[in-house]
């Protein structure tokens, strides 16, 4: 199984790594995200692909659905997984499209609010996790995992 991870950077990136000892480091990955001091740390061990930060702009995020779309073609991944932010929507919505498996993870700093990706990618997403039992009042059909990271 052929896994993509993709975040955005700092505590997003931070969680996502903290997932590889349990879930993903036995299958084969990439990382998609974009360019920044941890994010390229990250990229001298393994095999990441920095895209535009998509900062809610709409012009960025076409920008970053483009890049996304053609990394897509090119790693062809069973399956997408992410802790968000913005940066995530692009390969969620395109991995759903071709019918590959998607799994959105609350990050685990929302505990009295949902976050802005979480809003959107629980609408469509294959799996979507939360870490605490307050967010599923957000997110009902949610699954509730303790202790991911």
């Amino acid at each position: 199984m052929k896994l993509c991870i993709v975040c955005s950077t700092g505590g997003h990136l931070t969680e996502v790594i903290l997932l590889a000892k349990d879930y993903y480091k036995k299958h084969e990955h990439f990382f998609v995200t974009f360019k920044r001091i941890d994010s390229v740390e990250l990229s001298r061990k393994h095999k990441v692909y920095f895209v535009v930060d998509p900062k809610k702009n709409p012009l960025s995020f076409m920008h970053d659905f483009l890049q996304s779309f053609f990394i897509f073609l090119k790693e062809k991944p069973d399956a997408v997984i992410s802790t968000g932010a913005g940066v995530a929507l692009p390969l969620l919505l395109i991995a759903k499209l071709m019918g590959k498996k998607t799994v959105y993870i609350e990050p685990s700093c929302n505990i009295k609010l949902p976050s802005a990706t979480g809003k959107i990618a629980y609408k469509f997403v294959d799996l979507f996790l939360v870490q605490w039992k307050e967010n599923l009042k957000f997110y009902p059909k949610a699954k509730f995992k303790e202790g991911i990271f």
